[in-house]
């Protein structure tokens, strides 16, 4: 998912602590973040940041919601109609390694690993997770609608290139693999061109 950008429907401060946000997961990762951390990539008191978020938990539910605002968003912005353009749009959004990218998703593994434990990021986990299977089945379904892609179960293809994203987004800050966005974008595009487009 991309950094977070100036777009939303949020106040200037909460749009400003999620951007703090942002900066202090990649500088401290999950395990060493505080909310004085965030406040100091703010450049304001915590109580600014208590003034929004009663606790630490609340601001990292609402970070990962405005995660999936911006993703969203961009997702928006692909103006091509075309069933295989979408998807690939859509994957390149999903697998392409951007400046800084290696640090949020080392963060993002780590607070994911907390998910069992902590009901509100899990949930907001399960949604995201949700929306972009969502999102892959509807254009898989689009496309075998127009004959493009020759899916008979548009949900399992979605699935699958789920499955590819997930393992890469593992692999790449876990063991450090610098290949691993590249090579799933590559196994995902073999995909989509020897499975949905077989005839």
């Amino acid at each position: 998912m991309a950094a977070p950008s100036d777009s939303d429907e949020r106040s200037d401060a909460e749009q400003a602590i999620m951007k703090a946000t942002y900066r202090a997961l990649c500088k401290h990762g999950y395990a060493n973040l505080t909310i004085h951390a965030i406040a100091e990539e703010y450049g304001k008191s915590t109580a600014a940041i208590h003034y929004h978020y009663d606790t630490k938990d609340d601001l990292l539910a609402a970070f990962l919601s405005y995660l999936l605002d911006r993703f969203i968003s961009r997702v928006h912005e692909v103006e091509t109609t075309a069933p295989r353009e979408r998807l690939d749009s859509l994957l390149d959004r999903l697998l392409t390694e951007r400046e800084g990218y290696q640090d949020f998703m080392t963060a993002m593994l780590e607070m994911r690993a907390q998910a069992p434990y902590n009901d509100a990021v899990r949930e907001q986990f399960q949604r995201n997770d949700e929306y972009t299977r969502y999102l892959l089945k509807t254009v898989i379904a689009d496309g075998t609608d127009s004959g493009v892609f020759n899916a008979d179960d548009p949900a399992h293809a979605a699935e699958a290139l789920m499955l590819i994203v997930d393992g890469a987004r593992n692999r790449y800050p876990s063991l450090d693999d610098e290949d691993a966005l590249a090579e799933a974008r590559e196994t995902a595009r073999e995909y989509v061109e020897h499975v949905l487009m077989a005839e």
